[in-house]
Parts: structure tokens; sequence; C-alpha cells
């Protein structure tokens, strides 16, 4: 592996990584502090890539508003490829976020694919996929989430499959758990994740998904997303044995943190997009002492094995 980074830019990229995660997702910050210090860096500064990847993708800064000039064509996706090739190869990467990626890429040694998978994702995004089924939701759902808790194995220091189909799954309950909270939001923004056959069975126009009087169904298709999540939480908890102690916590802190969003989600029913569902200090700080025994419950007897049915990632 080439030498990409000095020890002082090294903690620039961490500083502004950190920052980008503090600000883009409070939810993973919260977990991410339970990491040993190497983890927990090279964790935040994979998570800034990502973000700046959908950022540039949905025309956003750090999630939240629409910059000028609106969403990425063809055209920002196939720089962003052509920028993850050039991390890869050692080039000098002047982008904090892809200085970051290079470090941690090359570092945990994470095939190249796996960011690309990820990119295909955003590439669905771009070209305003259509989700016909729930198979293609799934897809989508291992492209921007389930590769990433991949990788994010990786970084912890897994490289066998079981775990790593743990880790996928755990990104597909989070990213279920998210389409479910945004369903109303992203329709806003000409966006669906649904499967247009549920949207047919319950009557819903797919250009009518925000409208209020169909809120009711819609909160019957949330909770169904939900309920869909509920196996590969249960999945996920399989592989937390398998990371270090202080990963495990972290990890287990985070499955209990967007778990809860889901729940909230479905106990709302219609009134689930009223504000943006989230966790509060007082959940998170609960949650955070569940997930240290979940994760001590880990370390005792053998897990149970992978439920039956769910979907895989490809290998």
């Amino acid at each position: 592996m080439r030498e990409t980074t000095n020890p002082s830019d090294l903690d620039d990229l961490a500083r502004h990584a950190t920052q980008t995660i503090q600000a883009g997702s409070k939810s993973f910050a919260t977990a991410s502090q339970l990491f040993d210090p190497a983890t927990r860096r090279s964790a935040v500064m994979l998570y800034a890539w990502c973000r700046h990847c959908d950022d540039v993708i949905d025309g956003q800064e750090l999630g939240f508003g629409q910059a000028e000039g609106g969403r990425a064509d063809a055209s920002c996706l196939a720089e962003l490829r052509a920028t993850t090739r050039r991390a890869y190869a050692g080039e000098t990467m002047e982008s904090p976020p892809f200085a970051a990626f290079q470090q941690v890429a090359l570092t945990h040694q994470i095939p190249e694919r796996y960011p690309m998978d990820h990119l295909d994702g955003y590439a669905m995004d771009v070209q305003h996929h259509r989700y016909e089924t729930l198979e293609d939701t799934l897809t989508y759902c291992y492209r921007v989430a389930g590769v990433v808790g991949v990788m994010m194995a990786m970084v912890m220091g897994v490289r066998d499959a079981p775990t790593l189909d743990r880790a996928c799954d755990l990104g597909l309950a989070f990213q279920l758990t998210n389409i479910a909270r945004d369903i109303v939001e992203d329709a806003g923004i000409s966006r669906c994740y649904l499967p247009a056959e549920w949207l047919h069975e319950m009557n819903i126009p797919a250009d009518e998904i925000a409208d209020p009087s169909h809120r009711d169904a819609l909160a019957g298709l949330a909770a169904r997303l939900v309920d869909l999540a509920e196996p590969y939480y249960q999945s996920a908890k399989g592989g937390l044995n398998a990371l270090p102690p202080r990963s495990a916590w972290a990890i287990a802190t985070a499955h209990g943190v967007y778990r809860e969003i889901g729940i909230k989600v479905k106990a709302q029913g219609a009134r689930a997009w009223d504000t943006r569902v989230s966790t509060s200090r007082a959940d998170k700080l609960r949650l955070l002492a569940q997930g240290s025994a979940m994760a001590l419950r880990s370390r005792v007897g053998t897990p149970e094995p992978r439920p039956p049915g769910l979907w895989t990632r490809p290998h």
C-alpha cells in the first residue's frame, strides 16, 4: 500500500470527518463515540465520504437543504466514480472526503467493488429508478446502506462472509427504517422507494403520496416497512460476537437507536410525518445502556442462525 497521508494531515481529515458526522447524522455520531480511537477515526472518515457522495447527488449540504443548481446528473456521478478509482490508484486526493476515503479504503483493504456498489445506489436516484417490487427496493437498500455496513465491518476487522452478511442485514434494516420515516419528505422531491405494487394495493397514486388524504393508508405501508426491517435487525445481532468489545457496543447502540425510530414511526401512524421522527437525548442514553447489555449478551453462547428467507447481498 502506498503512503497517502502524513499523521498531521490524517488528524485534520479525522477532525473534518467528525464534524461531518456530528452535523449529518446525530444517530450514528452517538454510537461512534463508543469505538476505540483508531476504529472511530476510520469509521467517521468512511462516513464522511458516503455523506459527501450523497450530498453531491442530492444537491444538499450534510443531508439538508437544496444546494444551488439542484440535484446531480449523470456527469456528477461519473466524476464520483472516476475520483473513487483514482483514490484506489493512490493518486493524491485534494478533496477531504476523498482523501479520508482513500486512507480508509487502502489501510483496511476494502475491495473496490464495495464503494462502486454504493455509487450504483446513487445511480438509481440519478436515473429516477422506479421501484416496482420489494426486490427492487431491497436492491436499493443494499447499495445505499447494506454495503456501507459491509465496509464498516471491514473497518472493525471483519473478513468472514457470514459476519459481513449480518453487517449487511443491519444496513438493510437501517435503510428500511429511513424509507418509512422519510416517505413524505422523499415524495416532496419526487422520490419514492416504496414498491409500486404496494401503492397499487392501497390505491395510492404515485404522484399523490404526500397528499394528506392518503395518510392512513400510508401509515399502513410504513408499518409494513418497519415490520419488514425486524428480521434484519434480529439477524444483525448475530454478528456482534465477531466484533471487538467496543465495536460491538457501538453497533448494538446504533442498532437500538435506528430501531427505535422505526418503532416511533409505526406508533405515530398517520401523524408520523407531521414532524421528523427522531430519538431524544433521554432515548439515546437509555439505548446506550441497552446496547451495552446487548453487546455483553453476544459474548455468551452461540448466535442464532440467520433467519431464512432474508434478502442476501451479492457475493
